[in-house]
């Protein structure tokens, strides 16, 4: 039997009260919204200075209506995930952290879409630029799938393969 299988002998999972298990879910989510945020202030900063270059003006219209949707894109991606912060300083100490980590996580899941579909936007747009070429969509979806595999297939084939019932 593997150390995650758990025995008869010794239960899975922790022994602790609803703040305390809310506490700690806390704790991981609000580590996990630093590293999106981190991703997403940076690029959405970049994002923000391509319209004052010169470059910007000679894009063909399709290309700057990608850069807005990319630019909007990114902008609610760091609002969903600025808001677990936001939310929990208005609501600490109100004795509603089980709710306010279930609306926090509902937040950063959302931000991780938003995030997502900015990354795949702006290689959209930088790989249309750079390259005029017809395998641009072809490149871009496989990264996108790439995405997709790392963020969410892999995490719910871990979730449904190693959840208890």
């Amino acid at each position: 039997m593997s150390i995650t299988e758990g025995s008869p002998s010794r239960p899975r999972g922790r022994n602790e009260t609803e703040e305390e298990r809310a506490d700690r879910m806390w704790g991981e989510l609000i580590q996990e919204v630093r590293v999106a945020q981190m991703g997403v202030q940076i690029l959405f900063g970049f994002l923000l200075t391509v319209v004052f270059t010169p470059t910007y003006r000679t894009l063909e219209d399709t290309d700057q209506t990608i850069y807005i949707v990319t630019v909007v894109l990114g902008a609610a991606a760091t609002g969903a995930l600025i808001g677990p912060v936001s939310l929990h300083r208005l609501v600490s100490g109100r004795r509603v952290k089980p709710q306010a980590v279930t609306w926090a996580s509902r937040l950063t899941f959302v931000g991780l879409v938003l995030l997502l579909a900015t990354m795949t936007c702006s290689l959209l747009l930088i790989l249309r630029v750079a390259t005029h070429n017809p395998y641009v969509p072809w490149l871009v979806t496989a990264v996108l799938v790439w995405y997709l595999l790392c963020w969410y297939a892999l995490p719910l084939w871990t979730r449904h393969h190693h959840t208890s019932r």
